[in-house]
């Protein structure tokens, strides 16, 4: 289905993370982070595998420590998809990992401490050719700006950036992004806003602590969505109580919606009702299960009826409009009839003929 609006998207420096390119003309790129623990080198990989298969484009792992430093080593050389280092404070770690092969570093250079500190992890970054992300958070900001605001509010937030901005710019180090993430919506999106317009570095974006599967997803697709359209973005990350495999589907959920980047199968469904020729929940949700696997675009109607079912399938790869009898379309036309009980299973076979055929 070809979309009626395209989103301009703000003009920023691009950097590379690893082999990926963020910012620039390139796609906005997809990120989770494991929640194992990062000494647990078996299950870690295991998580970075399945993070990758959701679709990820970069996994961040948490380095607290030197004995996690020394895991993430391990990790690195047996992982297939760029990782990011997380690290707190503690400059000999980030020195570690950097010899280690992290393909960027989430540190605040303003919270290391020693301006020698800092001179030597960004000589190392520049050595190692490692981005650096500057991470604020509305709940860690530094102690002077919580006196001077009181609580935290987007210039809280942009001061915060600013500040840490500007210590890598008197080193002449540029290659960064920056992220400024708070759980309430509109002080993300405000703070985004407000900083947008000062650099042109690229731009991480993630509503921070959103809650569980269900609630986070509505906030970070409110708070997302409403700097996307926009053109505000550059990477996100969409922060959920739940499976990082979920944050990097409705990542991509929150893209696809937005016709920003296309993954998978974009299912078109009704939300049923009494006039609905067959169980159209059971058949999406049966649909949903299957297609998991499939990467490729491509756009998929289920309809339960024939008032909108015919108009939704005539634009689409792939679309099913119950009636008596229920009608396939292939490429906007009439394919086939259809009993309800072989529904799911000649869908997907459809599907997977038509995706050969792309």
């Amino acid at each position: 289905m070809k979309p009626i609006h395209t989103i301009h998207r703000r003009e920023s420096k691009q950097i590379f993370v690893g082999n990926v390119a963020i910012g620039g003309d390139a796609p906005i790129s997809v990120q989770s982070m494991t929640n194992t623990e990062t000494t647990d080198i078996k299950a870690t990989l295991k998580q970075i595998g399945a993070i990758k298969e959701a679709g990820a484009d970069l996994v961040r792992v948490s380095i607290p420590t030197m004995e996690a430093a020394r895991a993430f080593k391990v990790i690195k050389q047996q992982a297939t998809i760029p990782l990011i280092a997380d690290i707190h404070f503690d400059y000999k770690i980030a020195l570690e990992v950097a010899k280690y092969g992290a393909d960027c570093l989430r540190i605040n250079p303003g919270n290391i401490g020693r301006v020698d500190y800092i001179r030597e992890v960004v000589a190392s970054a520049k050595d190692h050719n490692i981005p650096i992300r500057i991470g604020v958070n509305a709940g860690s900001l530094e102690k002077y700006l919580q006196k001077k605001y009181t609580k935290p509010t987007p210039e809280a937030m942009v001061e915060s950036a600013l500040r840490h901005i500007d210590i890598l710019d008197k080193l002449n180090f540029d290659n960064f992004k920056i992220s400024l993430k708070a759980s309430e919506i509109f002080m993300t999106v405000f703070a985004y806003q407000q900083l947008s317009s000062q650099i042109d570095n690229p731009l991480h974006l993630g509503i921070t602590e959103a809650g569980s599967l269900s609630f986070g997803t509505v906030k970070s697709s409110i708070g997302l969505g409403l700097l996307l359209s926009k053109g505000i973005g550059d990477t996100i990350r969409v922060s959920l109580a739940s499976d990082p495999v979920d944050e990097v589907r409705v990542a991509f959920n929150i893209l696809k919606s937005l016709n920003l980047r296309q993954k998978g199968v974009n299912l078109i469904a009704c939300p049923s009702c009494s006039r609905q020729k067959f169980d159209v929940i059971k058949v999406v949700s049966e649909l949903e299960s299957r297609f998991e696997d499939i990467i490729t675009p491509i756009d998929v109607s289920v309809i339960g009826c024939v008032v909108n079912g015919p108009g939704e399938a005539k634009s689409v790869s792939v679309g099913l409009t119950g009636g008596d009898p229920n009608l396939l379309y292939l490429n906007g036309k009439t394919h086939s009839k259809i009993i309800n009980e072989n529904l799911v299973n000649e869908i997907e076979a459809q599907v997977r003929s038509s995706l050969k055929n792309l």
